[in-house]
């Protein structure tokens, strides 16, 4: 780790402008964008009957020595055969995070096996997964208790009971895309916030929750911007394409609230409205650590959030295999600089429409038509993601399908 006056041994951090220098290094790592990751989370059902809950004893029966520590402390969490890495959220809702590949081909086929391999234990214990990006079935109930998602709660229930809806029953997609060459990061990153409307209006899948229709599109995105906007509202806004994406994020990150203190016992609940930059400034006995920092990071929930890499987090969970589709039109918007522009440009006036996408997804005539717009550029250019023949013809059919329910809503 690269040293500072301001940083002293044991990344003790003594002044925010050293915890800007440590969040420049990790947040945008530059070089040519050649890697594509996918996280998948989905609820967990009851075979015969998904609106039974699941118990913990359950998971750690079906998911043996996968099981995440969080689930069975003595577990190795080993990864699947193919990489991925499986955690639970807190409501029992269960991720594979497979690790980035080159190619988008090889990521799906490492990606599939390794979802083959959970639903094949899950099965032997009579669960499945669900296929929808909110709990169609169940009321929010935990499933798992740490000190952290004690914190949470408690944090989020100060805005009212959505936290509860999303540490409970929601599950995304995300998709992880490189950051570029330092003279493409700025477009990347406003690209990749500016389709977020608009896809989260073509998949989205969560419109009915705990047994009813929530007159929502997308109840799981309605949940995440009702919880707590310093850590929840995009980095980046409309108007912004040429911001520097590193200050900008650095700002959001000090401005933040801590959500979590780590400390000996089961009570990590911080001071209410503490944030990092206050700490920094002795708000509390001890300065913070680099791990720190870090760790707050990771308390950070924005649409798009830079980890080296540009984490998508603003997608439903899909049905079935329809996972691709989402996965190949963003990696297919982003194969060069040209497609980010066109996708920049497609989505730039309905940018700002966040919660229009979750209320009404493509009934509003704006979105549908951005939508359609961004799926014909992708199909424009799926060919060149070099996917097997059967892989593509799917998803090819796919983006067709999703294109047609988009061109169908009036404009």
């Amino acid at each position: 780790m690269v040293t500072s006056p301001e940083l002293d041994r044991g990344g003790i951090l003594r002044e925010s402008a050293a915890a800007g220098r440590h969040l420049a290094r990790i947040c945008f790592k530059t070089g040519p964008p050649t890697l594509t990751g996918v996280e998948l989370e989905w609820t967990v059902h009851d075979a015969a009957d998904p609106a039974r809950p699941v118990d913990p004893a359950r998971l750690r029966a079906a998911l043996g020595r996968h099981s995440p520590a969080t689930l069975d402390a003595t577990s190795p969490a080993e990864p699947l055969r193919h990489g991925g890495v499986v955690t639970l959220e807190p409501g029992g809702q269960l991720e594979i995070s497979t690790p980035p590949r080159p190619s988008v081909a090889a990521l799906i086929q490492a990606t599939e096996a390794d979802i083959a391999q959970v639903t094949d234990l899950l099965a032997a214990v009579g669960l499945i997964l669900g296929r929808s990006g909110i709990d169609p079935h169940r009321r929010p109930r935990p499933v798992l208790e740490t000190p952290r998602y004690r914190a949470m709660r408690g944090a989020f229930d100060r805005h009212g009971p959505a936290g509860r809806t999303m540490m409970y029953s929601t599950a995304g997609l995300q998709v992880c895309l490189d950051a570029g060459e330092p003279d493409q990061v700025a477009a990347r990153w406003a690209a990749a916030h500016a389709v977020g409307p608009p896809l989260l209006a073509v998949f989205a899948s969560a419109s009915r929750h705990a047994g009813r229709r929530t007159g929502w599109a997308s109840a799981r995105m309605a949940t995440w911007l009702a919880i707590d906007p310093a850590r929840t509202r995009p980095v980046w806004t409309p108007g912004g394409a040429d911001e520097d994406p590193t200050a900008s994020w650095i700002r959001y990150v000090l401005a933040a609230p801590l959500l979590c203190l780590r400390r000996q016992g089961p009570d990590w609940a911080p001071p209410p409205d503490v944030t990092f930059a206050d700490w920094l400034d002795g708000a509390l006995p001890r300065p913070p650590t680099t791990d720190d920092l870090d760790y707050h990071v990771s308390t950070l929930f924005p649409p798009v959030r830079p980890r080296g890499y540009l984490e998508l987090r603003y997608l439903d969970a899909q049905p079935d295999r329809d996972w691709r589709l989402p996965l190949a039109v963003l990696a297919a918007l982003f194969t060069d600089p040209g497609t980010v522009r066109g996708a920049y440009t497609i989505a730039a006036p309905v940018a700002h429409r966040w919660s229009v996408a979750a209320r009404h997804g493509l009934a509003d005539p704006a979105l549908a038509a951005a939508g359609a717009a961004l799926l014909d550029l992708a199909l424009t250019t799926l060919a060149r993601l070099d996917l097997p023949a059967s892989v593509y013809d799917e998803i090819h059919r796919g983006v067709r399908r999703r294109l047609a329910a988009a061109e169908r809503r009036p404009r």
